[in-house]
C-alpha cells in the first residue's frame, strides 16, 4: 500500500490571487506597505503567521504577526467570494484523482498542508474531493512545514510507512518535510516555486503536469 500526500495550495488548486488580495490587505490594514505577489508566492506552504513574520522580515512570530494572522483570517472568506477570486483546480488535477481512486486497493490519498483545517475542508468539498481523502494534516495540528510532523502523523494514522509515501507539492517547504521524514519528494511545475529550487530543496522528480505524476505513484 502507498500513500500520496498532496499539498493544497499551488498544486491541487491555484489560489496565489487570493491569498495574495488576502495578505496586501492584511498588510496595508496594519500600516505596511502593500507587497507585491512574488513575496507572497514565496512564503505559500507556511503556516500563516510564520508566513507573515517573514514578509515582515522577522526572525520570530510576535504580537504583530499574530495580530495579523487573526486579521487575515477574519477577512479571508469575505476576499474569497468577490469576483476574481475563485480558486480552480489546475489544469489535469481532477482527472489525476479520479484516476488514482479508481487504485484504492493499491494507495490512499491524503492532504498535508499549510492552509487551516477551515481551508482545506472547504477545498476538499467544493471539488468533491473529501471522500477520497482519507488523511490530511493542516496548521491547525501539527508544526509548519519543513517540520515532518504532517507527513509523519498521516503515515502513522494511515500504518503506511514513511519509505512507501509519496509527497506532491509545488514549495521547497514540501521537498523538504518530505525528506525530513523519510518520503519520497515529487515537485510540480505548475506552482509558485522554480524548478531549480525544488531540486535544490531535495525534490526526487519534477512533474510539469498531473498526468506525470501517475508514473512516480503507481
Amino acid at each position: 500500500m502507498k500513500l500520496v500526500l498532496f499539498d493544497c495550495d499551488g498544486t491541487l488548486v491555484d489560489s496565489a490571487q487570493l491569498i495574495h488580495e488576502v495578505m496586501a490587505r492584511t498588510f496595508v490594514e496594519f500600516k505596511h506597505k502593500r507587497p507585491n505577489i512574488a513575496l507572497t508566492k514565496s512564503i505559500i506552504g507556511l503556516t500563516l503567521d510564520i508566513a507573515i513574520a517573514r514578509m515582515l522580515g522577522r526572525q520570530h512570530v510576535d504580537d504583530e504577526a499574530l495580530a495579523m494572522m487573526a486579521h487575515y483570517k477574519a477577512i479571508y472568506s469575505d476576499v474569497r467570494d468577490e469576483p476574481g477570486m475563485e480558486t480552480p483546480l489546475f489544469d489535469g488535477i481532477q482527472r489525476l484523482i479520479d484516476t488514482l481512486v479508481t487504485r484504492k486497493d493499491e494507495l490512499l490519498i491524503g492532504a498535508v498542508t499549510g492552509k487551516s483545517r477551515r481551508g482545506l475542508t472547504q477545498i476538499l468539498d467544493m471539488y468533491g474531493f473529501t471522500p477520497h481523502f482519507v488523511v490530511s494534516r493542516t496548521a491547525d495540528d501539527c508544526p509548519s512545514k519543513p517540520h515532518p510532523a504532517m507527513v509523519t502523523e498521516c503515515c502513522e494514522q494511515t500504518g503506511v510507512s514513511a519509505h512507501d509515501t509519496i509527497v506532491i507539492g509545488d514549495a521547497i517547504y514540501d521537498m523538504q518535510m518530505a525528506k525530513a521524514a523519510g518520503a519520497t519528494a515529487i515537485g510540480v511545475s505548475w506552482g509558485y516555486a522554480n524548478i531549480e529550487d525544488l531540486l535544490a530543496s531535495g525534490a526526487d522528480a519534477i512533474a510539469h503536469h498531473p498526468n506525470d505524476l501517475l508514473s512516480h505513484i503507481v
